[in-house]
């Protein structure tokens, strides 16, 4: 049977439903699981509401970042009447704008921007769920700006604090739900 979901939950209670996973990827790191928070209606809806104040209101377009970055800047976009751009992994487009490596605190990693959908001179907010080392949303921060937009903001749900990604975006504006 299926537990009833609950229509409205704290933003509190909703961010205590992210699990922490220990050595995942691999050995020393703490993985931060949204996938209980995701899978609870009340627990997303109280999250969307609350990533939803904190993006400009003059934002054109929202960024999500591959891959829960996708369904936090969907269901954001959707409260906010805002289109979304689906910032990629390498290999998933068609057709690529730009790219841009960046190291993560376990190794590096590769994002792209889809050709043809950002325009230049659109004020875009990044969605990701996460902001640990910086180094993805800056890099996703640069594909933006390459492409000649205006990055407004960047919302995440949790913040790694400790590991020091608000400095790599120092003069960016910054909003995290909770820092850990």
């Amino acid at each position: 049977m299926f537990r009833e979901s609950r229509k409205y939950m704290e933003l509190d209670k909703a961010l205590d439903l992210i699990a922490d996973v220990p050595d995942f990827p691999e050995p020393g790191v703490l993985f931060r699981d949204l996938s209980p928070l995701f899978a609870d209606a009340g627990g997303f809806k109280a999250v969307t509401h609350a990533l939803a104040d904190t993006v400009d209101p003059d934002a054109d377009l929202l960024a999500g970042v591959e891959a829960r970055g996708f369904l936090l800047a969907a269901a954001v976009g959707y409260s906010r009447g805002l289109g979304v751009v689906l910032i990629r992994k390498p290999g998933k487009l068609p057709r690529v704008a730009g790219r841009v490596e960046y190291t993560l605190e376990y190794g590096t990693a590769t994002v792209e921007l889809p050709e043809g959908i950002v325009e230049a001179g659109q004020r875009v907010a990044v969605l990701d769920d996460v902001l640990a080392t910086g180094g993805t949303v800056a890099a996703t921060c640069k594909l933006l700006e390459d492409a000649k937009a205006q990055v407004t903001g960047v919302s995440v749900v949790m913040e790694l604090g400790a590991l020091g990604g608000r400095s790599v975006l120092e003069g960016r504006r910054v909003e995290a739900l909770r820092v850990c």
